[in-house]
C-alpha cells in the first residue's frame, strides 16, 4: 500500500515510517523540515500542511492516509496558533484524500481531548477505566483542536464515504523514556493522577497505525491507543481510592493494570501492546 504521512520527521512520524516500511508499504513522509539524515526506503518531501494544493500534490498516486502533523502540546505557541494550525491541518489532510479518491485515513487524536491533561485547574475522570464513551470535556485550545479534528473526521466519512480512524494517543514514549519516568522519585503519584498514570511506547502506538489501514473497519471510530499498565508501581485501584476518590471503578483494575480502556482497540484492530516499562532492564 502506498501511504501518505504527514508529520513524518516528528517524533511519532519516524517510528509509524519505519513500522510501515518493514511491513511492505510504501511510505512517502511529508513535513515542513525534511531530516537532517534521511531513513532508508522512505521517499520525503518538504510539504506545509496550511497549502492544500501541495498535500494534494504529495498524495497523488497514496491509497491511504496518515495524519500526524500538528503542535503536539498548548502552551508552546499561542492558544489561537494551537487551534488554527491542528484543525486546518487536518482539515487540509483529509480534503486532499477525498479530492484524490483516498478512502482510508488514519489521524492522530490524543487523550488530552477528554480535557483532564492540560486544563488550569485540572479536573478528575468520571469512571476508570476510561473508555471512548467518556465524554469530552475541552478546557483548553489542545483538547478543543482534538476534539474539533474528530468532528471534521465524521464530516468526511458522510460526506464522502471514506473511512476515517482517530487515535486517542497517551504520552508516547521511547524506548527507556517510560521506566526514567516511572521511576523518579521526584515524581509524586497526585502529579499526573488526573492523567491515570498512562503512557504508551512508541512502538506500540506505531503499530496500532499499521494494523489501522489493515483492520476491517469502515465508517469513523475512535480508539484510545495506551500501555497495558501504569507508571507507578503502586496498585491502580489503591491510586485511584486515595487520590481521585470521586470517579468511579466501574471494572476490576488488579495490580498496575492501566485506567485507560485499551479494550475497543484490541477488538477491532487486534491493537495488543507489545511493550512495557516494567520489561526494560534495571525496572522496578
Amino acid at each position: 500500500m502506498r501511504v501518505l504521512l504527514t508529520g513524518g520527521n516528528g517524533r511519532l512520524g519516524k517510528w509509524v515510517g519505519r513500522e510501515l516500511r518493514d511491513r511492505g508499504h510504501e511510505v512517502f513522509s511529508v513535513d515542513r523540515s525534511l531530516p537532517p539524515t534521511p531513513e532508508p526506503g522512505i521517499h520525503f518531501r518538504q510539504v506545509e500542511m496550511s497549502d492544500l494544493g501541495q498535500i494534494i500534490g504529495a498524495a497523488t498516486g497514496c491509497d491511504a492516509l496518515i495524519h500526524l502533523a500538528a503542535i503536539p502540546a498548548p502552551y508552546s505557541h499561542p492558544d489561537e496558533v494551537v487551534f488554527i494550525n491542528n484543525v486546518s491541518a487536518t482539515y487540509n489532510a483529509l480534503q486532499a484524500a477525498m479530492t484524490l479518491g483516498i478512502e482510508r485515513a488514519l489521524i492522530a487524536s490524543s487523550a488530552s481531548a477528554y480535557g483532564m491533561a492540560w486544563a488550569r485547574p485540572t479536573f478528575p475522570p468520571l469512571y476508570a477505566p476510561l473508555d471512548e464513551n467518556h465524554p469530552i470535556i475541552a478546557r483548553d485550545p489542545y483538547a478543543l483542536s482534538k476534539e474539533t479534528d474528530e468532528r471534521t473526521a465524521e464530516m468526511f466519512v458522510r460526506r464522502c464515504g471514506m473511512t476515517v480512524l482517530a487515535y486517542r494517543l497517551h504520552w508516547i514514549a521511547v524506548p527507556g523514556e517510560a521506566r526514567r519516568r516511572a521511576i523518579a522519585s521526584a515524581t509524586p503519584p497526585e502529579q499526573d493522577a488526573t492523567n491515570l498514570w498512562g503512557y504508551v511506547d512508541v512502538r506500540d502506538a506505531a503499530l496500532a497505525f499499521r494494523l489501522g489501514l489493515e483492520a476491517n473497519v469502515t465508517g469513523f471510530a475512535a480508539f484510545n491507543i495506551t500501555a497495558n499498565d501504569t507508571l507507578r508501581s503502586e496498585p491502580t485501584e489503591e491510586l485511584l481510592r486515595t487520590l481521585l476518590p470521586t470517579t468511579e471503578i466501574r471494572a476490576p483494575l488488579p495490580g498496575n493494570t492501566s485506567a485507560w480502556s485499551n479494550a475497543r482497540a484490541r477488538e477491532l484492530l487486534g491493537f495488543v501492546p507489545e511493550h512495557s516499562w516494567r520489561d526494560e532492564e534495571g525496572s522496578v
